[in-house]
């Protein structure tokens, strides 16, 4: 057996997205480059590690055995990392973080001076749909979540991070007028939504309903990218996060619909058990973000308040 660490991790990424593609994401590799390392493990073994029926891929039972056998060696490896940092000084453990989908224009720059200062510290963000961003919570599986509407059944605690914009968007097909639209116009315009459960979707309902507004809904996508690219290609209008439209807004691609009561603001919030027990790791975290957030938003985001 000459199976690598670097193979066990990518078999083991694969099994827990049940995708060659999503694993290639995560791992930040081409899909090629996780095929063949997925084949050079499977070249160690007589018996099959997965399948593929139709085109998705399954794990067989022989396959999750190994994928088990991995888990243990991978965290292993982690944790003498960590004990060979810690003896050095550092502070050294996991982050876990989990985001709803267009967190992912956000989460990132509050992360990377922090994981600068501790080289030590080996951040897990899974970005996700909002269901799957919640139960991660709920379970206590990571440490904090980043969300643009707080749970109603769940008890937690928050730091606020940023204030969240959301703007009436079309393609440049179509053009409108600088004069401010009434709200009305929504009633003419055919409007793509997010899925049920999204973050965006509920922000758009809520001024929908506030405002009684009979809207046409042409679609249901279920990503923010999704959403962008189906306005860009002149399939509907929507409303959306301007932190996820601005490339798209500055190449001329979008153009924000000027419309009475908007934008409409939420908060970018990250929020935790409450009562959780915090690792050394996320308690340095914490503190970091309640020192430094100001300075992260004027160094990254002071863009926003052009609009």
């Amino acid at each position: 057996m000459n199976y690598t660490l670097h193979q066990l991790q990518v078999f083991l990424k694969i099994t827990q997205t049940q995708s060659i593609t999503k694993a290639a994401e995560e791992l930040h590799l081409t899909q090629p480059a996780v095929s063949i390392q997925l084949k050079n493990l499977q070249d160690q073994f007589e018996v099959p590690l997965t399948e593929v029926v139709g085109r998705r891929i399954f794990i067989t039972d022989f396959g999750k055995e190994i994928a088990a056998g991995a888990e243990k060696i991978v965290n292993e490896v982690h944790a003498i990392n960590n004990r060979t940092l810690a003896y050095k000084g550092q502070l050294t453990g996991r982050l876990k973080i989990t985001a709803v989908s267009t967190g992912k224009y956000v989460m990132p720059y509050f992360l990377s001076e922090f994981l600068k200062q501790h080289r030590g510290v080996e951040l897990v963000l899974d970005v996700t749909n909002k269901a799957r961003v919640i139960e991660s919570l709920e379970k206590n599986e990571v440490d904090f979540s980043l969300v643009s509407v707080l749970p109603e059944n769940l008890q937690v605690e928050n730091i606020e991070l940023m204030e969240n914009k959301l703007y009436l968007v079309g393609n440049k097909a179509q053009e409108f007028n600088r004069k401010l639209h009434d709200n009305s116009i929504l009633e003419d315009l055919p409007l793509i939504y997010r899925e049920p459960g999204s973050g965006t979707r509920h922000v758009m309902e809520k001024f929908i309903k506030q405002n009684n507004l009979p809207v046409v809904k042409k679609m249901e996508l279920t990503s923010n990218e999704a959403v962008k690219q189906a306005v860009i290609a002149g399939l509907g209008y929507s409303i959306m996060p301007l932190i996820g439209v601005k490339n798209e807004l500055n190449n001329g691609d979008l153009q924000i619909i000027p419309v009475q009561g908007f934008p409409i603001k939420s908060t970018w919030n990250l929020i935790w058990l409450k009562g959780k027990s915090f690792s050394p790791v996320a308690k340095a975290y914490l503190n970091y973000l309640q020192k430094d957030k100001d300075k992260t938003i004027q160094e990254w985001f002071s863009w926003l308040s052009q609009f």
